[in-house]
């Protein structure tokens, strides 16, 4: 029997394995013919005159914008700005809010104390406090690194909380009645099933902070994409001005599936239960 179930398993993985190119290929199209459908009608509209082209120029023209300023490396100055302040705000938010999501999930005192704080500020929009961190912080890169930590914090902390609490009480029973430790209990049985709950938050914050940034960044900046937006507008710089849109979306793209890869590894126990 063991002999068997070692050949099913061997033959499952032998099959995940094995590459169909007419398949990969109708996966490929499905996902991208609406894309391919937008991209057409963004690049026709404009010239049959269904937009005002002045306004709402063509995507071949937005695609040759965005090709000048990358191989004059002007986009990239403002996109190495605009990643930087992202990451390490996203990257402190985790920091934070994932052990102190732990611990009040875990901890029912803990909560009780934090839930009126914690209640308070996730209604407060992090925009909202934009003038509060520019005062206190200045208008440089403190500031904008602050308020992206604020926004990216409440997603992964209550997320966090809500994956803890949501265990299968069926598998903390099982994991007691065998006599583990508490500290066992949690890094063998809660954290684990925490992790698909507590994604869902990490990718929430991971495109808050985009989002959030590039707002910052109109109001008070001298680099980053949201400042290069804004500028390319006062300019009637109409073409550039998508190129900046086009290059935000692309990064939340890169964030969204990164972050999504990150999770599959984490989560190899849930993807795939017969491996």
């Amino acid at each position: 029997m063991v002999a068997i179930s070692k050949q099913v398993k061997s033959s499952r993985r032998l099959q995940k394995l094995t590459f169909n190119p007419l398949l990969t290929l109708q996966k490929l199209i499905k996902q991208s013919i609406i894309l391919l459908l937008f991209l057409v009608a963004w690049e026709v509209a404009p010239r049959i005159g269904l937009v005002d082209p002045a306004f709402f120029p063509a995507f071949s023209e937005v695609a040759a914008a965005w090709w000048n300023m990358l191989i004059s490396n002007e986009l990239f100055s403002h996109f190495s700005a605009s990643i930087t302040r992202s990451i390490a705000g996203f990257g402190l938010a985790i920091a934070l809010a994932i052990p102190l999501g732990l611990v009040i999930g875990w901890y029912p005192i803990a909560r009780d104390l934090l839930n009126p704080i914690l209640e308070l500020f996730r209604n407060t929009a992090a925009l909202a406090l934009l003038p509060v961190f520019i005062l206190l912080l200045g208008i440089g890169e403190t500031s904008k690194i602050a308020i992206v930590f604020f926004a990216c914090t409440w997603p992964i902390l209550l997320n966090t909380i809500a994956a803890v609490r949501n265990v299968d009480p069926m598998l903390i029973k099982s994991a007691r009645s065998m006599n583990i430790s508490s500290f066992a209990l949690f890094y063998k049985v809660i954290l684990p099933a925490s992790i698909p709950t507590m994604f869902t938050g990490i990718r929430m914050a991971g495109t808050g902070a985009i989002l959030v940034l590039i707002a910052a960044e109109m109001v008070g900046a001298k680099e980053g994409l949201g400042y290069f937006i804004t500028y390319s507008q006062y300019n009637f710089m109409i073409p550039e001005m998508y190129a900046g849109i086009l290059t935000i979306s692309i990064l939340g793209l890169i964030i969204n599936y990164s972050l999504l890869a990150l999770e599959k590894r984490l989560s190899r126990w849930k993807q795939d239960p017969t491996a």
